[in-house]
């Protein structure tokens, strides 16, 4: 059963879909989800790409659903903010699928969830009217399981993969688009597409408010929101750079035997006081 709490910030996750650009920097453990609140996040999102780094797994449904679950309530349970998970395509191919994963992300504790129509990286993706029905078992899931406002992205890989003809893309996204939202769906994510001009077209093409995922070298939020873009999010980019810290340090530390890239690390005591907040506000 769903607490106030959690109904409150899913209602606050979904008017942030509304109210100018949602910025998502995604966290992959408690600690990271912990600074990027303390940063000043408005949200908390998943990246299931570098929570199965974590785990020692490679990037792409590799995980279980209980694994995967199991993550995102540590991360919900560390911060105050709305939490969205990233559970891949759903641990499963069928509604029923999709309908437990559902009901597992809210009895952890997040309120957004992210649904790709892809059977794995690379494709296939799902035809329009599977992956509609089981993105109408996920809505009905969640009216299930006390939370009908938990909002749902979905996402599809069209231009990620590179599906179909080049010319051909933009209106599958298009007719996905449609159809999802008949289906349930509150955001359309599309990885993989950046080009503004076609972004700005897509946001005229579809009521659904549109999520990009960015990095080194994208276009500014600002010129992303210009286009018509309610939602940023970063995706593993965010673990990818404190990854190459550790491999900058570690590097320095075993060749030259001296500490430059530890200089400005955080200090432990800001680190600690972050838990000690949340245990205090628990």
């Amino acid at each position: 059963m769903t607490t106030d709490s959690q109904q409150n910030k899913a209602e606050t996750f979904r008017q942030l879909h509304i109210d100018g650009v949602l910025v998502l920097p995604n966290a992959w453990d408690a600690l990271s989800a912990a600074l990027v609140a303390d940063a000043g996040a408005k949200a908390v999102a998943t990246t299931s790409a570098a929570v199965s780094w974590v785990a020692g797994r490679g990037d792409g449904q590799k995980l279980t659903r209980e694994e995967m679950i199991a993550r995102v309530r540590e991360i919900a349970a560390a911060v105050t903010v709305p939490v969205t998970a990233d559970v891949e395509g759903g641990y499963g191919p069928t509604p029923a699928d999709i309908a437990a994963t559902v009901e597992a992300v809210i009895d952890a504790g997040a309120v957004g969830v992210n649904l790709e129509d892809s059977h794995r990286p690379g494709g296939p993706l799902f035809d329009i009217a599977e992956q509609s029905e089981r993105l109408r078992a996920g809505r009905a899931a969640a009216a299930r399981a006390g939370l009908p406002q938990l909002v749902i992205n979905a996402r599809t890989d069209v231009y990620l993969f590179g599906i179909g003809a080049p010319e051909g893309r933009f209106d599958e996204v298009v007719a996905r688009a449609t159809a999802y939202a008949e289906a349930g769906a509150d955001s359309l994510f599309v990885p993989g597409l950046l080009d503004l001009d076609t972004l700005s077209e897509l946001s005229r093409k579809t009521s659904l408010p549109i999520n990009v995922m960015t990095g080194a070298g994208a276009p500014q939020v600002s010129e992303l929101a210009a286009a018509g873009v309610r939602r940023v999010s970063l995706g593993p980019a965010l673990a990818q750079a404190a990854y190459a810290r550790v491999r900058a340090s570690a590097t320095e530390l075993l060749t030259k035997g001296t500490y430059t890239e530890l200089a400005d690390g955080l200090d432990f005591g800001a680190i600690e006081s972050l838990f000690a907040r949340k245990e205090k506000q628990s």
